[in-house]
């Protein structure tokens, strides 16, 4: 078998497939989570703790000169380096809902599993009825 063929054999399995959908679902709804978290999240909580802006958390691990302001894109754009401890708690909390949410979906999907009904049985092909018809016929 060529390698083409077997790429191509491999390419178009389901399984494959059925990956390929959900990385592409799961950038889009992590782009939602990411929004959910930056737009509507972090603002409560930066109100609640009397404005703090979590993206904005940093040490800049040189000095920074007295005409840059200190905010976190306008220290990177100065080409400064900076451990940006801020960021890393946004992105935490976007990875613990997006976490929860997926569990939820899993528990929800398992548990329309187990209620789903067994499938009935299938009717068994003509030759097995023949075949069976013949044996309870020799019986007799």
């Amino acid at each position: 078998m060529s390698m083409l063929q077997e790429f191509k054999d491999f390419a178009v399995k389901g399984n494959v497939m059925d990956l390929a959908v959900g990385v592409i679902i799961g950038a889009a709804f992590g782009k939602i989570v990411d929004s959910i978290v930056q737009d509507l999240i972090m603002p409560v909580i930066g109100r609640i703790t009397g404005g703090l802006d979590f993206s904005n958390y940093f040490f800049a691990l040189k000095e920074v000169p007295p005409n840059v302001p200190l905010v976190l894109v306008e220290v990177k754009k100065a080409g400064i380096p900076v451990f940006a401890y801020g960021n890393f708690i946004t992105i935490v909390l976007n990875f613990a809902i997006l976490a929860f949410i997926i569990f939820m979906m899993v528990k929800w999907i398992n548990r329309l599993r187990k209620e789903a009904p067994p499938p009935a049985p299938a009717e068994p092909p003509e030759d097995v009825k023949l075949l069976r018809e013949i044996r309870d016929s020799l019986k007799r």
